[in-house]
């Protein structure tokens, strides 16, 4: 699966990519998120629950930060496997452009499910993808006080 997207952030470039390498914020925008910790330079474990229709799972996991250019860009690995629901793994390039006192957030992702997860439909998943993008970029807006002003996906 392939998604893109892009969201304004009332927060400057430095701002955002502060927030971007945060692991508390982070953990306190992502969705479900139970724990997420460094474990050393730009690499973490994650737990976070999650509820695919019918399907609830927790998914354990390692995301790494590779190609990082400085307070504009990066790109971000994980992978995660949540028992019988199966695994998921991908990756996404984020970049960040000023727009005034606010960012532009770029992002393209791709992904991979396997096991019942893949099971529940790729429209399912897709729309899933895209509130679970809109919740998360919503917290930061709200951590980085202002109002969100989201794209599409």
């Amino acid at each position: 699966m392939d998604f893109d997207g892009e969201h304004r952030i009332g927060a400057t470039r430095a701002q955002v990519w502060q927030a971007l390498n945060d692991p508390i914020i982070l953990a306190a925008c992502i969705p479900g998120c139970e724990t997420l910790e460094a474990t050393g330079p730009g690499t973490y474990t994650a737990t976070v629950a999650l509820r695919v229709g019918a399907l609830a799972a927790r998914f354990t996991g390692l995301l790494s930060l590779t190609d990082v250019e400085e307070a504009r860009a990066y790109t971000l690995t994980g992978q995660g496997q949540g028992g019988v629901a199966g695994f998921v793994s991908g990756s996404a390039r984020v970049v960040l452009e000023d727009d005034g006192d606010a960012t532009i957030l770029r992002w393209t992702a791709t992904g991979e499910i396997g096991g019942r997860l893949a099971s529940v439909g790729g429209r399912l998943l897709h729309g899933f993808a895209a509130k679970t993008a809109n919740q998360f970029f919503s917290r930061m807006n709200d951590k980085l006080g202002s109002q969100p002003d989201c794209g599409s996906m």
